[in-house]
């Protein structure tokens, strides 16, 4: 098959997979909506990724370069696809630059979207200068400035993290858990106290889920190294009282109300569906599944098969996934297409 394999998204899984075709001299195209490649952590600003401690600028940074320095993979930015239509083997795209494409297959690498926690009120983002997502921390550690309160710039003392925002909700129905949030928390609350020692950082949760061997690495150390506190809680509100933030709710280990203030409440925010999905599953002609992910028809059959053959889908597109399950996925979805293709072309 001479045609080359449509990567919809330039993150991670999008990037592992251009990578395995260049590997083996596929030619790719990957079209990515931003302006640029690398997905959420590169377009967020993330910092030291879980679970290997790299720099998310260096570790995904690599993956960019290798990408776009790959004769055989072509990048388009800025551009998304508005038309689809086709059988595997001999698909055709129309692009909103104005190009069309001919593919032999395509894998959706969409990602997701953060949630955001104006849907959360009562937590206080958005009526609190100092209360902000774990997203806005890691820009902070990222850019070199530091974690400061964005009200005045200063050190905080006592800092609050507020797991499954935006996650295991019903009530705002999020009824998923988002698979790394915990883990992520741990790793920025042990990143708070390296880089000041003398803040308190406390973790509110209702579960932890630092999932294999995250356990031991992030739950453990950040509690037994870090003096991190950890409090199974249920939150009802986080107000001022005009100098602190105040977070109130129920202890639910001892069954007592708890009203602590702190100079700084981070939400530990979920990873909601992509907000192009509807458009992306009429465009492909995709199923997408109950919550809004996109829909994996066979996971025990060919790597990332959507409801569409000759369509494949990898990384978070499906549901929240690591950085490094995305990577691995967007490399298996490879070679399940070159597997795909090669069915064709002996049929």
């Amino acid at each position: 098959m001479s045609k080359p394999v449509l990567i919809i998204g330039g993150g991670p899984a999008g990037l592992a997979a251009a990578h395995s075709f260049a590997t083996l001299g596929k030619q790719c195209v990957i079209v990515e909506k931003e302006d640029r490649l690398g997905g959420a952590p590169i377009l967020s600003g993330y910092a030291k990724l879980v679970p290997t401690g790299e720099w998310a600028k260096d570790a995904i940074g690599g993956m960019v370069k290798r990408v776009e320095d790959a004769s055989s993979v072509k990048v388009i930015t800025g551009t998304k696809v508005t038309n689809f239509d086709g059988a595997p083997g001999d698909f055709t795209a129309k692009l909103s630059n104005g190009d069309t494409l001919e593919a032999e297959a395509v894998i959706v690498c969409s990602g997701f979207t953060h949630f955001d926690s104006v849907n959360k009120p009562e937590w206080g983002f958005g009526t609190y200068e100092d209360v902000v997502t774990t997203t806005q921390v890691e820009q902070m550690i990222s850019s070199g400035q530091g974690v400061r309160c964005p009200s005045d710039g200063r050190k905080p003392h006592r800092v609050a993290i507020l797991l499954c925002v935006g996650s295991r909700d019903r009530q705002i129905g999020r009824e998923w858990c988002s698979k790394i949030c915990c883990t992520v928390s741990s790793n920025i609350a042990m990143e708070i106290r390296e880089e000041l020692p003398d803040c308190h950082v406390y973790i509110y949760y209702m579960d932890i889920r630092t999932f294999g061997l995250y356990e031991t690495k992030y739950y453990w150390k950040s509690q037994e190294e870090f003096k991190v506190k950890y409090i199974k809680a249920r939150i009802a509100e986080v107000t001022s009282d005009g100098e602190k933030l105040i977070v109130k709710g129920e202890d639910t280990l001892v069954k007592r109300p708890i009203t602590i203030p702190f100079d700084m409440v981070v939400h530990a925010i979920g990873m909601d569906p992509n907000v192009d999905n509807p458009e992306i599953s009429d465009t492909f002609g995709i199923d997408l599944e109950t919550h809004g992910f996109i829909d994996v028809a066979n996971r025990y059959g060919s790597m990332g098969a959507t409801s569409r053959p000759g369509v494949y889908v990898a990384g978070s597109a499906t549901g929240p996934e690591t950085i490094d399950d995305s990577i691995a996925q967007g490399h298996a979805t490879a070679m399940a297409v070159l597997s795909g293709a090669q069915d064709l072309k002996t049929a």
